[in-house]
């Protein structure tokens, strides 16, 4: 399963750091290489001895050996490792993490790591419901790491709860899932357009939408999982974009429209998640307009339709779109699919609670031109974008 794959496991402090000691089992049982990271305050739960004896290497607390000075680098673990996961995280260095704190060898580590980063929180429910632990969470996503959800059962408070660790066998399962697709579009360049276009009407007021901009960088970044050259076209967001994907920043629908054009031309396919204007001012005021009684008209003219652009000149290239619905939805969106060229489109409702914009989840349906279709739940939107890259891939190997 891991042949040959190079895995730090960091251990903070938890009591959950003794199903460390099976994960790091399971992890040498299926083939990989293991060392191990473990806090100070990690080794009051689970000794040293354990771990190292476990992955047949030298368990690392301190950045130096204080007999002989040896030096444990940060530097060259975070270029050694193929994956690192932090199992269990406590609130403490899920915090540090989020915020930069370097003041042990499992954070510099961290900050210095080129690798996928996996996180397996493990806290009392009160502490991981806290909304400072949820902010750090959503931070530490919002930098490209992936968070291992903690689950619900008896806490070692005595309460019940979630804040859990995961169980080792779907943590392992999970690095598993990460490492099979890696490579599956490995040589592929792939444009991505994400978040809003925002219009302006004078220096001070615009027209815009209520997109965030976070199901296409959680596209953009299933796609860098999967080994593809990303290049994401997105409007304004307060997103970090994830590691290893190129990224164009743009304002408006026609700056939108300029760029996915030029993009296009060297990528093999394109998913279209922007949620571009439709209509922009006609004319800008060089002034901010003063307020009065009467009222005011705004003259507006269509944007470019990117998409449709796209679709005329895409040949064998792979061209995803979306379609956020209030009403027909089906209909309308097998519309868009044949009047734009489109592949595929990938349907979503404002009616479906927990789906559309400013939220972390969504609820999709891929529409095919052949009338087929995939209706999946609720999930989250890293969830969403694998399975949208998974049906995307499916319809190129078909082809």
């Amino acid at each position: 399963m891991f042949e040959g794959k190079k895995i730090i496991v960091g251990i903070t402090g938890s009591i959950a750091a003794y199903k460390a000691a099976i994960l790091v089992r399971l992890l040498i049982k299926e083939g990989a290489e293991v060392k191990v990271l473990m806090t100070e305050t990690a080794k009051k739960f689970v000794s040293p001895l354990t771990f190292a004896t476990l992955s047949k290497n030298p368990v690392l607390v301190d950045f130096f050996n204080p007999e002989n000075g040896e030096w444990n680098s940060h530097v060259a673990l975070g270029e050694w490792a193929d994956c690192y996961i932090i199992a269990p995280a406590s609130a403490n260095t899920i915090a540090k993490m989020a915020t930069g704190v370097a003041d042990n060898l499992l954070l510099t580590t961290y900050l210095s790591a080129r690798c996928p980063v996996f996180v397996a929180p493990a806290m009392d429910l009160d502490m991981y419901a806290h909304p400072a632990t949820q902010y750090n969470l959503e931070t530490l996503k919002s930098y490209g790491n992936r968070v291992i959800e903690p689950v619900e059962g008896e806490l070692a408070s005595g309460l019940s709860g979630k804040g859990r660790m995961e169980e080792p066998e779907l943590i392992v399962a999970e690095l598993d899932a990460y490492f099979k697709k890696t490579k599956s579009l490995y040589g592929k360049r792939y444009m991505v357009t994400a978040g809003p276009t925002v219009e302006a009407i004078d220096p001070v007021r615009f027209i815009s939408n209520h997109s965030t901009g976070k199901m296409g960088y959680a596209i953009a970044q299933e796609l860098v999982d999967r080994g593809a050259y990303v290049i994401l076209v997105s409007g304004p967001t307060t997103l970090t974009p994830p590691q290893g994907v190129h990224i164009v920043n743009v304002t408006t629908a026609e700056e939108m429209y300029q760029a996915a054009t030029t993009v296009f031309e060297s990528c093999d396919g394109a998913i279209m998640c922007a949620a571009v204007a439709d209509y922009t001012p006609v004319d800008v005021a060089s002034e901010k307009i003063k307020s009065g009684d009467e009222p005011m008209q705004l003259e507006l003219k269509p944007t470019h339709d990117i998409a449709a652009a796209l679709g005329e000149v895409k040949g064998d290239k792979i061209l995803v779109g979306f379609a956020l619905e209030t009403g027909d939805g089906e209909k309308n969106a097998m519309g868009k699919l044949e009047k734009k060229n489109l592949d595929m489109i990938v349907l979503n409702s404002l009616k479906d609670k927990g789906a559309g914009f400013g939220v972390d989840t969504n609820k999709v349906t891929v529409i095919f031109r052949d009338g087929a279709k995939s209706v999946y739940p609720l999930e989250s939107k890293a969830k969403v974008a694998e399975d949208i890259i998974n049906e995307m891939e499916t319809l190129i190997n078909k082809d």
